[in-house]
């Protein structure tokens, strides 16, 4: 295990014996007090909702929400500090990864909950934790996906249909830049934007297991991703005159208003589109990375995952919450407002603007965001755009091969 990860592992320890899970939460009214963390501003209404309904079915329960902004941090801090929340509503990430590693969190294997949730999520979520661990430390509940989002009017205007492979993609862009129309509105002045299509194009174009074998030196980015930014010079070549004067909030507009054909962005983008013009009509689909449809994957990840702490105060109420937010009419009411998917079985996203995503990922023609697997340290958004500006392939790869291991090595 790489020396930062032991640091961390140490100190999350050292907290656990210092301190167990905080101080006993007992409401003055005699309520068992849970803290539930949640790392989604956005979901604030709909979790006040459950949780109301929650505590209408368990009296003796109070559910207290905590949904700050920058919540990794505050997290982080939470767990220095010795306090940290009962239940966790946190995305698959390197931070559930460290405190899986450390032993904070419940082992789900082998509870029926986990049975009730697609394997490949569980697959994910399991390779985030180094070291060698069998168990499974959250259950996945809510799921996102990179997505290729376009204008219906505009798409029946252009006679185009959905693109299957790569090279019906690009003719539509083509089609679309002929009929003087903006193909793609890139959002680059905020590098987390070109995040979406890179995470596209790698997570279909990488090696399996690519992170692992990069920590073993069985791959690198400069042997293994010059397809990647191939394809990704390729696709700015279909932008704005300036792909960099713009940034998110600007390309929510801009699309809303019909300025482009497609718009590189997650499911997390639809409700602020139809808050700037409710009336358009969305559509979404998979990139095509390849000419083999077969091979095109959703790239599709753990936005929430619900965990308890391992010795917690109150593991039975933390169970119950569980448990309740794991019902499917819970999990259908949760992933209806915001735009979600879900990661249990049988849990459909109906939208008919998310048809084109829920399908792959009920089909289970899936993977994971690339992103998830590099060292955090490593600044990749901030690379990424770097790469793009100044489109120097050779130079950039090999310096995201040294980024990795500068951090690995600290």
């Amino acid at each position: 295990m790489k020396r930062a990860v032991q640091l961390l592992t140490g100190c999350l320890f050292i907290s656990l014996l210092l301190a167990g899970c905080g101080e006993e939460n007992t409401s003055s009214d005699g309520k068992v007090k849970l803290e539930l963390f949640s790392n989604k501003a956005e979901s604030i209404e709909t979790y006040n909702k459950l949780i109301k309904e929650f505590e209408e079915e368990h009296s003796n329960i109070d559910v207290e929400l905590y949904a700050p902004p920058s919540a990794e941090t505050v997290l982080r801090t939470k767990l220095v500090k010795e306090d940290m929340p009962d239940i966790l509503s946190i995305a698959g990430s390197s931070l559930y990864g460290e405190l899986a590693d450390a032993g904070m969190l419940k082992d789900y294997s082998g509870t029926k909950m986990l049975e009730n949730i697609q394997p490949s999520y569980i697959d994910m979520i399991n390779d985030l934790v180094p070291g060698n661990h069998d168990g499974t430390y959250g259950l996945p509940y809510a799921t996102n996906a990179n997505a290729v989002i376009y204008n219906k009017q505009l798409m029946n205007e252009l006679g185009l249909d959905v693109p299957k492979t790569w090279d019906e993609f690009i003719s539509a862009l083509e089609t679309a830049e002929e009929e003087g129309n903006t193909p793609i509105y890139f959002t680059l002045k905020d590098a987390w934007t070109g995040m979406i299509p890179w995470n596209a194009v790698a997570g279909v174009l990488q090696p399996d297991n690519f992170g692992r074998k990069k920590d073993n030196g069985e791959a690198s980015f400069a042997e293994d991703y010059q397809e990647v930014t191939d394809k990704m010079l390729t696709l700015l070549e279909y932008g704005l005159s300036d792909n960099f004067q713009y940034g998110y909030n600007d390309g929510n507009n801009a699309f809303a208003n019909g300025e482009s054909l497609f718009y590189f962005q997650g499911n997390w983008a639809i409700p602020e589109l139809k808050k700037v013009n409710p009336e358009i009509q969305l559509g979404t689909f998979a990139m095509p990375v390849t000419n083999e449809p077969e091979k095109n994957e959703l790239v599709s990840g753990v936005d929430v995952m619900l965990t308890a702490l391992k010795d917690s105060d109150h593991p039975k109420e933390a169970r119950q919450f569980i448990e309740f937010m794991m019902k499917e009419e819970n999990a259908k009411q949760y992933i209806e407002e915001q735009y979600a998917f879900s990661a249990l079985k049988g849990v459909k996203q109906e939208d008919e603007m998310l048809s084109g995503l829920q399908e792959k990922i009920a089909n289970d023609e899936i993977t994971s965001f690339p992103d998830h697997y590099y060292p955090s340290g490593m600044q990749a958004p901030n690379l990424i755009q770097a790469f793009l500006i100044e489109k120097n392939s050779d130079a950039f790869l090999k310096k995201m091969d040294r980024e990795w291991e500068k951090v690995q090595k600290r």
